[in-house]
């Protein structure tokens, strides 16, 4: 095998020649989210460094990245502070006996931040949250039914995976399904849970993947908050993919709607693994009830990388550059896709931006508008929502631009040929 190895090295590109190796010891060669097989042609698989608004490949490309490794990084990869603050805590200890003072710490920091939240508990994974607040709504209230609306996500285990494989009835049996941002639909799937109601989860925002986002509406907000109140259920508000990114504290703040128990992960540690279950005193009982562990969850490094992350968010607007960010790309796609006489649709917040073109079914458009930008330096999506962090500048956005308008030329190469 080593030989082999070797004459793939000779011939082939690194980041080839590390899927050669991956296919041989791991399944499929990747999996789950990360399986650059689903994204577009020419799209790396493995990288090897980064550094602010930048990531480099394994061959020695650089873009300027538009996932922010799928969300996590919201100050810019490596970012001096957190750095510092990570090595300072790692050389007295990561993985103890039992969990560091940066623990209480953290738990301090986020109460004092989060206009709903009266404890906190940590995790290391968005899904590990999210099942952690499901379980305490369920020990809480004492009833099974938990309301998820149609093409969410909340993670990748059984009960919420959007795969069904290796997954039974059993799993999703108390799940009840309505549509995001429609009342009705909430008042018939609520009617179908009955008395056996214990949660409403809802993400900060719609965002699945491959359609239009959708901001909550007011109305939908509060009719979510109105009926967790009529019946004693909790308000779950997913935050994984919106944390900090939107406002710093809690996504449903300017909607006038708290929830009562929320889920946090990706962006709270700039990159180190953590994740958070924060709640109100409603659900503090409940919470000193359930059985969730982990072997890592009270690493103290992530929470020493999450406490400088959560300072640097509250000392410098973060979400407010990266919103200015973000309409300066939103703004200039639409100018681009204007001279290119393209049709395209630009949704959720600017923040976090999904950019989509017209008739489009099948995305060639969107793959091949990627493949195009990447080639000149910009890592974009063609179906999930983007990231942007403080690290991107007006120079970034300006020069991605440059590489989004070869995009857009290979876009209008392509309706060309398919009108031929």
């Amino acid at each position: 095998m080593t030989q082999h190895i070797a004459r793939l090295s000779e011939t082939q590109t690194a980041d080839a020649a590390l899927r050669a190796r991956a296919k041989l010891v791991v399944p499929g060669g990747m999996w789950g989210h990360l399986n650059a097989a689903r994204l577009p042609e020419g799209y790396p698989q493995f990288f090897a460094s980064a550094e602010g608004c930048r990531v480099r490949d394994v061959d020695g490309r650089e873009y300027i990245d538009f996932m922010c490794s799928w969300g996590p990084i919201l100050l810019g990869h490596r970012h001096p502070e957190v750095q510092a603050a990570a090595e300072v805590q790692a050389a007295k200890g990561d993985c103890l006996n039992g969990p560091g003072e940066v623990m209480v710490e953290l738990a301090e920091d986020l109460v004092a931040m989060l206009p709903h939240a009266d404890w906190a508990m940590f995790q290391k994974n968005g899904g590990d949250a999210t099942t952690s607040c499901v379980t305490i709504a369920r020990a809480g209230t004492g009833r099974r039914k938990v309301l998820v609306a149609r093409g969410s996500y909340h993670g990748a285990l059984p009960w919420c995976s959007p795969s069904v494989a290796g997954v039974t009835a059993e799993d999703r049996a108390h799940l009840v399904h309505f549509e995001y941002n429609d009342v009705q639909s909430l008042r018939a799937a609520i009617e179908e849970a009955g008395k056996d109601l214990a949660a409403i989860l809802v993400t900060a925002f719609r965002h699945d993947m491959g359609r239009d986002l959708e901001l909550p509406t007011k109305e939908f907000a509060e009719a979510v908050r109105a009926a967790c109140d009529a019946a004693d259920a909790a308000l779950i508000v997913d935050e994984v993919r919106a944390a900090l990114r939107l406002d710093i504290r809690g996504s449903w703040e300017a909607l006038g709607v708290r929830p009562d128990l929320c889920a946090w992960s990706k962006a709270i540690a700039n990159g180190y693994a953590l994740a958070a279950v924060t709640g109100n005193d409603r659900f503090r009982e409940a919470a000193t009830r359930i059985f969730v562990t982990g072997s890592f969850w009270c690493g103290t490094v992530a929470m020493a990388a999450a406490r400088a992350t959560l300072r640097i968010a509250r000392e410098t607007d973060v979400p407010g550059h990266i919103l200015a960010m973000g309409l300066r790309l939103r703004e200039g796609l639409a100018t681009l896709a204007n001279e290119h006489g393209i049709a395209i649709r630009q949704s959720g917040p600017p923040q976090m931006p999904l950019m989509l073109f017209e008739a489009d079914t099948e995305v060639r458009k969107g793959r091949a508008f990627c493949s195009a930008a990447l080639r000149h330096g910009a890592f974009f999506h063609p179906q999930h929502n983007m990231f942007l962090s403080s690290a991107h500048r007006g120079a970034d956005i300006d020069e991605a631009l440059q590489a989004a308008s070869q995009g857009f030329k290979a876009v209008r190469e392509l309706d060309a040929g398919l009108n031929r």
